[in-house]
């Protein structure tokens, strides 16, 4: 019996914000314990269904988009709903605030969301002592890395190479968000110029922490839907370049075509179905414009494992999900890779 519907109806009479702080809390608590955490993992087991992607090795090809647990207070919980790898963050070095309340709406009639958070979370120390804790087997972990909002855009590199140095030794891979609207300015840091010589920092640092650590350090870079070609090759020649990993296409976008909500004017990023299309043919053209030599996530408008399928199809290697999550409820992934196997 799926409950979700009528949990669903619940949480959505609460202010987004404060419904999704007691599902994340609630998945904490679940994951705090091998028991809470082994029945988690019975009710939600998912077949597998094993990808190899930028050298790492993945249960299933479905992840958790950044964005969901920031501070990671819910990963291990999170793990036990099937993911095959799960993304932290975004994170920033030092804690912020992130933009004022309310800075988080639900479209449902159009199966959306717009967020206009601003990176709010509790800083690079904090989540590095959460993810000290016993790793689930088999799950892929990731860090999503972002500036804080007061650095400068000509010192953001600081900011990056700090996060690099706090999460190398704790995640299999690292992904630079240089792409959310949320964040006056960021997403200047795509231009070529400003992104090769990030991206260039980031590589000399990476070199440092791969011989510490005697391990590879995957590092993907998470690009806006809102790019146009020439931007995109732009992005791209610099992401290749550099020698970084793969690209995450894509974060949230500011355009608004076709919605009925009434809160579609709202500011910020939109991401849940109307995004699908963008996303899917943001995958296309990386895949073509790279003749396939760069590794591809695909997020973006991802509800279901007609995509997903769809993601994989246009080339991605993995999918991730989040706001899909919210409308189908943590059934999701295993329903999803479900499918996909047959």
């Amino acid at each position: 019996m799926n409950l979700y519907p009528l949990i669903r109806k619940c949480l959505f009479c609460l202010e987004p914000e404060l419904a999704h702080g007691l599902t994340l809390q609630a998945v904490r608590l679940a994951g705090i314990t091998a028991l809470g955490r082994g029945l988690v993992r019975a009710w939600f087991a998912v077949p597998g269904r094993p990808v190899r992607a930028f050298g790492l090795d993945f249960a299933n090809p479905i992840g958790l988009a950044a964005g969901y647990d920031k501070d990671g207070l819910g990963w291990r919980g999170l793990a036990g709903l099937g993911f095959g790898h799960i993304e932290i963050g975004t994170v920033t070095l030092r804690p912020q605030e992130g933009n004022p309340r309310p800075r988080l709406y639900r479209l449902p009639e159009d199966q959306a969301v717009i967020n206009r958070m601003g990176f709010p979370g509790k800083g690079a120390d904090f989540v590095a002592r959460r993810l000290m804790a016993k790793r689930p087997a088999g799950l892929v972990l990731g860090v999503n890395m972002g500036k804080n909002k007061d650095t400068p855009l000509e010192e953001a590199a600081q900011d990056y190479l700090g996060l690099m140095r706090t999460f190398a030794p704790l995640a299999d891979y690292l992904a630079v968000n240089v792409s959310s609207p949320n964040t006056a300015g960021l997403r200047r840091l795509q231009g070529r110029a400003q992104l090769e010589a990030l991206l260039g920092a980031l590589a000399a640092e990476r070199r440092v922490q791969v011989q510490k650590l005697g391990r590879a350090v995957p590092v993907l870079v998470k690009l806006s839907p809102d790019l146009d070609e020439p931007e995109l090759e732009d992005a791209l020649a610099a992401v290749q370049s550099s020698g970084m990993d793969g690209v995450i296409a894509t974060n949230t976008t500011l355009l608004r075509q076709g919605l009925r909500s009434p809160r579609a004017g709202e500011g910020g990023g939109l991401s849940g179905a109307p995004l699908y299309g963008q996303s899917v043919a943001m995958v296309r053209q990386i895949v073509r414009l790279t003749q396939g030599r760069l590794p591809v996530v695909g997020v973006g408008g991802v509800m279901g494992a007609e995509e997903a399928r769809g993601m994989l199809d246009a080339g991605a290697a993995l999918v991730q999900v989040y706001t899909g999550l919210i409308y189908a409820g943590p059934g999701l992934v295993k329903a999803m890779v479900r499918q996909l196997r047959d």
